[in-house]
């Protein structure tokens, strides 16, 4: 038995998943007729209140795409300093599209102090010193956090105020939507662009849907092509994208509920502390030993596996409730930590 909890992208397709991708009718994506993935984009694009969407491979390739679609030589981005699309997807805006980040910090519940975020929209007068702000991107959820909904319209009226663009890095908006009880058309309004991930948290094996107004979803689509991303009989993947959106949004009720049991448990452990836990992740650190030096955490990670669970065993280590994790494995889980703590 292994029970990984690094993230909510290790789950394996479902038998469901597997029959609808062998079966899938086909075409050649690229031409624009593979009826499946057709079907999938109108589908998600309904589902969001958008006018279009596009499938890609990844959740980095349509932020990417998108942030292309907005922004040209030059342009600036702002961007919270620890969101994905900066740290975490290989500076492709800089490097592909010479489109500069402009990171901003974030307060701790994922938002950005808003006159702080307007102090860094550049100047329009004597603009030429400046590259040129043309995009706010916000991620939701962050960490595992929803963002206020109140939050999100001030912060979109302030990015109107200055005609800047809006782009949702949603990879996990579907958790968002389900802690808050919302719809994702709620949850996307006012975005010019907004990316979800099928293979977070929904457990499809593969790809991203990038959705928003149809003239950037078409200036997208040339960058997806330009990229590489352009694909040919993707239905047989779209077809578990489209099984993952339509049976597996309500079920992550159960990865929060897992999760929130699993920090219940930890939290019960001697030497660790839960510092946070949001919807499907729990953040925890480990404590000094008794006599003030840091704890072995290679040797607790060692002992972890060697019970069946796999972690990220790290200063701040993030454990994931996703698809795979069943009521028995957190239970499992929390015992192994307890074992690899007492003995470490």
């Amino acid at each position: 038995m292994t029970i990984d909890l690094r993230s909510d992208t290790l789950t394996k397709p479902t038998a469901e998943m597997r029959a609808l991708m062998a079966d899938a009718e086909v075409g050649d994506d690229v031409y624009g007729e593979d009826p499946t993935v057709n079907e999938l984009e109108a589908h998600v694009a309904q589902m969001l209140g958008m006018e279009a969407a596009m499938f890609v491979g990844s959740g980095t390739q349509s932020n990417l795409c998108g942030i292309l679609a907005h922004c040209q030589r030059g342009d600036e981005y702002l961007v919270g300093q620890h969101a994905h699309t900066f740290r975490y997807e290989a500076g492709g805006a800089a490097v592909l599209g010479s489109i500069q980040p402009q990171p901003v910090e974030l307060e701790t519940d994922g938002t950005f102090d808003l006159d702080l975020l307007e102090s860094y929209i550049k100047p329009e007068p004597n603009g030429y010193h400046f590259a040129r702000t043309r995009l706010l991107c916000l991620e939701n959820t962050h960490d595992g956090k929803p963002l206020p909904r109140d939050y999100l319209k001030d912060a979109q009226a302030l990015a109107r105020r200055h005609g800047l663009g809006l782009h949702l890095d949603g990879a996990r908006l579907w958790n968002a939507v389900v802690a808050q009880g919302a719809t994702p058309a709620e949850l996307a309004d006012g975005f010019d662009t907004v990316s979800v991930c099928l293979s977070k948290g929904l457990g499809a094996p593969v790809g991203s849907v990038l959705v928003g107004r149809a003239d950037l979803v078409e200036e997208a689509r040339r960058w997806r092509k330009m990229l590489g991303g352009g694909m040919r009989q993707a239905g047989i993947l779209a077809a578990a994208g489209r099984y993952a959106v339509d049976h597996h949004v309500a079920r992550l009720a159960d990865d929060h509920r897992r999760a929130a049991r699993l920090a219940e448990g930890l939290g019960q452990i001697e030497g660790l502390t839960v510092v946070e836990q949001n919807t499907s992740m729990v953040f925890v650190e480990f404590d000094p030993a008794a006599d003030g030096s840091p704890r072995d955490l290679s040797t607790i990670s060692t002992r972890l596996a060697e019970d069946g669970v796999i972690a990220s065993t790290i200063a701040r280590t993030r454990l994931v409730c996703h698809l795979d994790i069943s009521d028995e494995d957190v239970e499992h889980a929390i015992a192994a930590f307890s074992s690899a703590l007492a003995t470490a």
